[in-house]
């Protein structure tokens, strides 16, 4: 049997088709309309997805009626959410189609915890908010997630919502440019007044794992001020809200192993596991650590089937979505890295998920000064923002401080050992987000990209970064990557 997995009417609109346990097909609303963050669905994703063939059984993310209660509670424009739904499946024409809902932490857990491989594991769920919850801490046992989570802390006590509030203080968007705000963070200060100011003023009580906020955050903090005696730049306040967020996961995490010594794995899911400094920190608590590389509201449609399902799912990475064909040319390609160019690939299937992991990326030699400067021009980005080296996984400990022995989808950071000689993929703090390429990967295509300009360069990395420019989703079809290549001027593969 087929089953669809659903999320739509939220802010990353997707669509997961799964047969038996595998995983068919996935893929992101926006890749298709070309709209950042599509929120809802469009002809072409529907259309794609069923050439896979149609699904027996719909399961939504998200408890829709829960969800539109919660709206009403949050002074939000009221709506129907329930019928929005049916609307939008009744236009695409699976309206016929049985559907069910399933809980939007549990989806993040389920799909977490079903990925992973673990028969036992501590699974945490943090957000923004869900329908109510907005953190939530799992067990997960003999290869099954319990139904229920044994802690949670419910809206408007969020602390998802406290970072993207003082995302949007920085005059960054909330629910979009909090990894943005992340990468600010390298460059500020933890100043102990700010920071003591930020707990006083936000939380009525931080005692993890639990906490009250005095205010509500849904609709930012610009109301906020900060004391003229206390000396702080925006860089400072991402700092000390960065360190908020590390300490009360640290702590929380450290109090619950106590209670929960079952297993040294942990599952970590929701918006919030997209920190990839604070997933570094987290993983020194425990002997494996497992993130899916979508683990925020656009990968719970494989979510909500994992759920539905209860049970595991094979896994064998997030090369799932639109696939263009044809064989890469690796030897152009090599000439034109070895020229000093920027290049883009666009073969193979899409990346489910935020980050390019070699199929829709730009790519360039991570050793030169210029070499950051260079991209950023063409992405069009701040020029505070770090990139990510994609390594041959057998010389990544030669470069780097590995925080595990493998890190294939960009969720963590660790120390570059030689930043003079690598800056194009090194943070103001000499931080890299690492993606490591093994000779097992399902992506043998860019592995063997990585081998070829190793034996030719004498360097076992190429700076990686995603196929599109600030603001516009990654590119998805040969249309698109075509239509890229004349806009600005790079070679696509």
């Amino acid at each position: 049997m087929k089953i669809l997995g659903i999320t739509t009417q939220n802010h990353d609109a997707s669509l997961a088709l799964v047969s038996g346990n595998r995983i068919l097909w996935a893929g992101h609303s926006e890749r298709y309309s070309r709209n950042k963050n599509d929120s809802i669905l469009n002809q072409d994703i529907v259309d794609e997805m069923l050439s896979y063939g149609k699904p027996q059984k719909i399961v939504f993310f998200e408890d829709v009626i829960e969800k539109s209660w919660r709206k009403w509670r949050a002074s939000e424009t009221p709506y129907n959410h329930h019928n929005l739904v049916k609307e939008e499946l009744r236009k695409y024409g699976l309206l016929d189609t049985g559907w069910n809902y399933v809980k939007h932490h549990r989806a993040h857990a389920a799909g977490g915890f079903y990925t992973s491989g673990f028969r036992n594991a501590l699974v945490i769920s943090i957000d923004a908010i869900g329908e109510r919850d907005t953190t939530t801490f799992w067990k997960a046992k003999d290869g099954v997630l319990d139904k229920k989570p044994f802690l949670r802390q419910s809206y408007p006590d969020s602390i998802g919502l406290f970072y993207s509030a003082l995302t949007d203080f920085v005059g960054l968007k909330a629910n979009e440019e909090e990894y943005i705000f992340m990468g600010m963070a390298a460059y500020g200060k933890v100043i102990p007044e700010l920071k003591k100011l930020m707990l006083q003023d936000f939380f009525k009580q931080l005692n993890p794992p639990y906490f009250k906020l005095r205010h509500n955050l849904h609709r930012g903090c610009r109301w906020w001020e900060v004391p003229k005696e206390i000396s702080y730049g925006h860089y400072d306040i991402a700092a000390c809200a960065q360190s908020i967020v590390e300490d009360y996961l640290i702590d929380s995490v450290n109090y619950l192993k106590k209670y929960w010594t079952v297993s040294s794995n942990l599952v970590f899911m929701g918006g919030v596991a997209l920190n990839c400094v604070a997933n570094t920190k987290l993983s020194k608590l425990f002997k494996n650590t497992y993130i899916m590389p979508n683990p925020g509201d656009s990968g719970s449609a494989i979510g909500a089937v994992a759920a539905y399902l209860d049970k595991p799912l094979s896994w064998k990475g997030p090369y799932l979505g639109t696939n263009i064909e044809g064989e890469l040319n690796i030897k152009k390609a090599i000439a034109s890295l070895m020229q000093g160019n920027v290049i883009g690939i666009a073969k193979g299937r899409a990346e489910f998920g935020p980050r390019a992991l070699g199929n829709r990326s730009l790519l360039c030699d991570p050793r030169g000064a210029n070499a950051k400067n260079k991209m950023n021009e063409i992405k069009k980005r701040q020029k505070f923002r770090p990139f990510a080296p994609a390594v041959l996984a057998e010389h990544a400990n030669t470069y780097f401080d590995m925080p595990m022995k493998e890190t294939p989808y960009m969720q963590y950071v660790t120390q570059c050992k030689q930043p003079n000689e690598f800056p194009a993929i090194c943070h103001v703090d000499n931080s890299s987000r690492v993606q490591t390429v093994n000779n097992t990967t399902d992506n043998k295509m860019f592995r063997a990209l990585l081998e070829e300009w190793y034996k030719v360069s004498g360097c076992p990395m190429l700076m990686n970064t995603s196929l599109n420019i600030k603001g516009e989703p990654l590119v998805n079809s040969w249309e698109d990557a075509k239509r890229f290549e004349e806009l600005h001027n790079i070679e696509i593969f």
